[in-house]
């Protein structure tokens, strides 16, 4: 299907708003940065989503909006009229709603959904729901625990051979809850773009699930 260039028009100024005159508001100064992935690595992420033709993308961690606005792009490069794009983001009011409204800004009312609560509680109830999507995007809580409750759901969501896309996987906590995932459920790395921050998995073709006496360390 042809791609709704006034669609993506919108989106691609909004990102270019964002990215050279930053968001209407910040938490603190230099948070802006610090938070949200770069104009490049949003762009890998765009580029892996199109490549990979996804129609359906798991979100978490909304913050100002930057990641979203790049997955939107590829959401609707690919499939305009049937993408899509689930968010969850329980502190979104603490960036002052910015992120969705710049969602909202580039006319992404329908196409975005936004759950307002803790990924470990909302993860659980799309798997109840039988929600299926074609890839994933993680950067909300660094936290171990939490990171590894969001990629064991998030194993569960993502459909056998779908994509989990990770950023600041050079946080010790956040590197070591995707190991296990590499050594004991044999999710790949896939390459990407030189020089890019972000981190992606390839899941296996089939879910199996693994015998707990062949346990191996993944510290």
């Amino acid at each position: 299907m042809t791609a709704d260039t006034s669609a993506l028009g919108a989106i691609k100024a909004e990102r270019h708003r964002l990215s050279s005159e930053g968001p209407t508001f910040v938490r603190a100064d230099g948070n802006y940065e610090r938070v949200s992935i770069p104009e490049r690595d949003a762009d890998v992420l765009r580029d892996l989503l199109v490549s990979e033709r996804a129609a359906t993308v798991i979100e978490i961690g909304l913050a100002y909006g930057a990641s979203a606005l790049a997955i939107a792009e590829a959401l609707v490069s690919t499939h305009p009229a049937d993408g899509r794009h689930v968010i969850i983001d329980a502190y979104q009011d603490h960036f002052g709603d910015t992120g969705w409204d710049a969602l909202l800004d580039a006319g992404l009312a329908d196409t975005c959904l936004l759950l307002r609560q803790q990924s470990q509680l909302a993860l659980p109830q799309l798997l109840q729901d039988n929600f299926e999507a074609d890839a994933a995007f993680v950067d909300g809580s660094h936290i171990f625990h939490n990171v590894f409750i969001d990629l064991h759901f998030l194993r569960q969501l993502v459909r056998p051979g779908g994509l989990v896309v990770l950023d600041d996987c050079e946080w010790p906590s956040v590197a070591a809850a995707v190991r296990y995932f590499e050594v004991n459920l044999g999710w790949l790395p896939e390459q990407l773009r030189i020089g890019t921050r972000l981190k992606a998995h390839r899941l296996p073709g089939q879910i199996t699930e693994p015998n707990f006496e062949e346990f191996k360390p993944f510290g």
